[in-house]
């Protein structure tokens, strides 16, 4: 295996654009004092790419960081949301990455994005689960890190889009978890059952027996005034509140963001986000100082503009902030998307010495099709660029 970097690009004006405060952007922008925006698109040194094929859409990527703190598995379909899905690892953290591995027969009929998590079963050994959604929704698993998977297999009579986006292990008892998802009427049923005016459900559904089985999907919130979804589930760090942060796809308001204070039995009503974590399909992981940083798709409601605007970035800030709703600390460009707001399905993992690994797809060369990429920061860095 090699290391791959995308070729240098000359970045002479870096420097002068790392911390440029909210109100010195171009005009659109939307004010939220204190925040400061951060670009990194052009620093070559922090990017590696993960796979890329001539000719081949290749797009929305997970990942999974096993204990070692530097095996990453990683998945994605040949496709925009759907098609076989390719699955590759890296021994290094990140820094580069095996062939494309065998995959089972099943794996290549994947509809939709598919997700990985690792979770625990009730007797304490460790488990992986991949899922493949639209209807039915399907599971494989592992149960020696990732070497071996079996077929995707129906979970249950019922499906959603992106199905089990976000894991989270709840309550005291081992291997009891919740995902969460959405549908908008097409996938939950065999047979579509579509509202007009168009709604959209958040959904919650539990296992008990580390990831194998899952109960009946249960609605958390749906409305035709906004449409909720893509989850991305943050647990607080004295480990007491859960965050659920949403895409609102009617954009017609801000990115939404829900609580639970019991473990996900239930959830406040949704509410704005501040305008600098407007997007899609947040995904956050903590630094070892107890910051946070959430990875996305920069996408702004209608009415309202970022300068990033259909980018792949990370907001850096405390849970306190999103509890609070206050705008956070930096807005940090990872990559400058090409092709209108097709990228940053992100995965986001944080190895020992805090260095952040985000990977996504995008378009990040002109006339071609999208790869994936990863790129690497640490917390400090930013604070360097800042100051």
């Amino acid at each position: 295996m090699t290391r791959r970097y995308l070729p240098a690009v000359a970045c002479a004006l870096l420097a002068a654009l790392a911390a440029v405060p909210f109100a010195g952007r171009p005009a659109g922008a939307q004010p939220a004092p204190s925040i400061r925006w951060i670009d990194l698109d052009q620093d070559a040194g922090r990017q590696v790419v993960v796979d890329i094929e001539k000719g081949r859409y290749l797009g929305h990527p997970t990942t999974c960081l096993l204990e070692d703190g530097r095996t990453i598995l990683c998945v994605y379909p040949k496709g925009h949301g759907k098609g076989a899905i390719v699955y590759k690892k890296s021994f290094d953290g990140g820094l580069t990455w095996s062939d494309r591995l065998p995959t089972p027969a099943s794996w290549a009929t994947s509809l939709e994005t598919p997700t990985i998590h690792r979770v625990v079963r009730p007797d304490g050994a460790k488990r992986l689960i991949l899922f493949s959604g639209l209807y039915p929704a399907r599971l494989a698993r592992s149960e020696d890190d990732g070497r071996t998977w079996s077929e995707l297999a129906p979970v249950g009579d019922w499906g959603g889009i992106v199905v089990m986006g976000s894991v989270e292990a709840v309550g005291d008892k081992r291997g009891r978890y919740m995902a969460a998802f959405h549908d908008d009427g097409r996938f939950l049923a065999k047979e579509p059952k579509i509202e007009k005016p168009a709604v959209m459900t958040l959904l919650k559904t539990f296992s008990e027996d580390g990831g194998l089985t899952w109960s009946e999907p249960e609605a958390i919130f749906r409305s035709s005034e906004i449409h909720v979804c893509e989850p991305g589930l943050i647990r607080s760090p004295d480990g007491k509140r859960l965050a659920m942060l949403l895409r609102e796809n009617a954009r017609r308001r801000n990115s939404q963001i829900i609580f639970s204070d019991d473990e996900g039995k239930t959830w406040t009503a949704p509410r704005d986000m501040p305008d600098a974590l407007n997007g899609d399909r947040h995904t956050g992981k903590y630094a070892p100082d107890g910051r946070l940083a959430i990875s996305f798709r920069c996408l702004s409601p209608k009415g309202k503009a970022s300068p990033y605007e259909g980018d792949w970035v990370a907001w850096v800030g405390t849970f306190d902030d999103l509890v609070a709703g206050r705008p956070g600390q930096y807005l940090v460009r990872l990559k400058d998307n090409l092709v209108a707001a097709d990228c940053a399905y992100p995965g986001v993992e944080v190895l020992p010495d805090g260095t952040f690994v985000a990977t996504t797809y995008g378009h990040w060369r002109p006339d071609e099709e999208p790869f994936i990429l990863s790129v690497r920061f640490k917390l400090a860095d930013l604070d360097g660029l800042a100051r």
